[in-house]
């Protein structure tokens, strides 16, 4: 579980600074926000991606 925490964090620092300075005192917070974003965001697509094998009907 550490190394995919780790991976959205580290994807999640760009993203966050371009919004907050790093220097905020809140820059850790709004960091975590964007990381469970992400992790939202890839769970949805592995959730509902199209190629995946529909039940027959």
């Amino acid at each position: 579980m550490n190394p995919i925490v780790r991976l959205f964090l580290l994807l999640a620092a760009p993203i966050t600074a371009l919004f907050v300075s790093r220097d905020a005192l809140n820059f850790d917070v709004v960091q975590v926000i964007v990381a469970v974003i992400l992790f939202t965001a890839a769970v949805a697509v592995a959730a509902f991606w199209p190629g995946r094998k529909r039940p027959e009907q």
